[in-house]
């Protein structure tokens, strides 16, 4: 078997800091002693690696990507081999995807096709949620049988109506479901019905720029269906996870329901915590590389968010990926904005911005790794085999050097889009060494990784309930 030192880091945990070696043994972390110690030096290995003046972190955990879907007539442009190398890159060492119930199907179906889909393919570990787009009494059993088998979350949606929409019955039968059978349902919070509506009214009035996608999905109704589906949990007894949040009426939603004891959880993402309206009122065409939903808010909202990942209101930093070309698929929508695809690139960056929060004094190093680690592998039952360092825990691990300097750039990134969201941001902090199970995917700026070295990964019910 293998054995592996790393040495000299300030490893980084949710719970700790601590100067100290890693020793790994084939896959998994066997043992960590302070650097120096007669037991650390004592350590022999076929490989060492250096972490003298760099951190040394978990692999980050991104439970909610987009690679190969199918969304607006063409596909996310990132495959699970690109995206999952991309992710790496950034120190990404673990996805959650979304595979999708066809309609009229089963959520059996709509699981195969993705796993035939990552198989072989995936550069790091990765897992499962289903969404439910055809909530009936065959789906609703299906659940019991998927949650058993380890898919352990299930989103589902009050927008796109005619797409994935389901109505309030619906959502109240699978968050039943839920409570009796353990999975955590994941809830994309927008009033689609009114936003339709609206929708309707910009186009007639010849309000076709990119802008008026954030205008017509009104912060009023993210917050009016988080709310809404925050009271359909508490009728069922259900646990409830809000994603991509991104209006601070929505987040005291979430705060004044766990207040009141309710097992909410929520989800922000880095464009909502770093990017703004400004960006779709961008001249040209331009803003519609940053359509996304739910869409971008006024800058004034980020306070709210930084202050909710800070208090624990909101939980999980996830990067929503689903990466759309500008040319020939965001210029679908020209001359109609409700014809862009929603998404933006992300996956590479998550773990860097969040470091760059932390250098600006939103969050600790702690809570970075909490945030992006930790509590998304306790959320979604993979805890602790993924998200910290501790014996027994997959050798996941980031040497991460602090000081490096980077410019986000779509020339230099490793994801499969024709552009960047953060175009030009300078950045201090960047990903030196990868390890994925004990194997270095990534170092000193060179990809040493593999298709089909990533495992799919069954998971247990969320660690934060019960």
């Amino acid at each position: 078997m293998t054995r592996t030192v790393v040495r000299g880091g300030l490893v980084i945990t949710a719970a700790e800091e601590v100067r100290a070696d890693v020793l790994i043994e084939g896959e998994q972390v066997v043992a960590l002693a302070a650097t120096g110690s007669a037991v650390a030096d004592g350590w022999t290995a076929g490989t060492v690696i250096d972490a003298t003046g760099h951190y040394v972190i978990p692999g980050g955990v991104d439970a909610h990507t987009h690679l190969e879907m199918p969304f607006g007539g063409t596909l996310s442009s990132d495959t699970f081999e690109t995206g999952t190398r991309a992710a790496a890159w950034g120190g990404t060492t673990t996805i959650v995807d979304f595979a999708i119930q066809p309609v009229g199907g089963s959520l059996r179906a709509g699981l195969d096709a993705w796993h035939a889909k990552a198989a072989g393919n995936c550069a790091i570990d990765y897992g499962f949620h289903v969404i439910l787009s055809d909530v009936t009494a065959e789906s609703l059993r299906e659940m019991d049988t998927l949650v058993a088998e380890g898919v352990t979350s299930f989103k589902m949606f009050m927008a796109y109506p005619g797409v994935f929409y389901s109505d309030d019955g619906r959502i109240l039968r699978a968050m039943q479901q839920g409570a009796a059978n353990g999975a955590l349902l994941m809830m994309h919070a927008e009033n689609g019905i009114a936003i339709d509506v609206l929708v309707e009214q910009a186009l007639a009035a010849g309000r076709t720029d990119p802008r008026t996608h954030g205008e017509v999905r009104r912060e009023l109704l993210e917050a009016e269906a988080t709310h809404r589906a925050i009271t359909l949990a508490r009728v069922a007894g259900a646990p409830l996870y809000v994603v991509h949040v991104s209006a601070a009426s929505a987040v005291a939603e979430l705060a004044a329901a766990r207040r009141a004891g309710a097992d909410v959880f929520g989800e922000t993402c880095p464009q909502y915590l770093f990017l703004s309206t400004d960006n779709l009122a961008e001249p040209g065409f331009e803003g519609a590389k940053y359509v996304c939903s739910t869409p971008l808010r006024p800058r004034e909202h980020q306070a709210a968010l930084w202050r909710g990942l800070r208090t624990g209101d909101l939980q999980v930093v996830s990067t929503d990926h689903c990466p759309f070309c500008f040319a020939g698929q965001k210029e679908l929508g020209r001359g109609d904005f409700s014809k862009i695809p929603n998404g933006l690139p992300g996956i590479e960056h998550r773990m860097d911005l969040l470091h760059q929060a932390v250098l600006d004094g939103h969050l600790t190093r702690r809570r970075w790794i909490e945030l992006a680690c930790a509590a998304p592998a306790r959320m979604f039952g993979l805890y602790p085999r993924k998200g910290t360092i501790a014996p027994g825990s997959d050798a996941d691990l980031v040497v991460y050097d602090p000081a490096a300097p980077q410019t986000i750039s779509a020339a230099t990134h490793h994801m499969n889009v024709d552009y960047s969201a953060y175009e030009g941001r300078q950045l201090t902090g960047r990903a030196r060494t990868v390890l994925s199970r004990g194997t270095v995917v990534i170092d000193g700026g060179g990809y040493l990784g593999r298709a089909g070295h990533g495992r799919y990964l069954p998971r247990t019910t969320c660690q934060y309930l019960g």
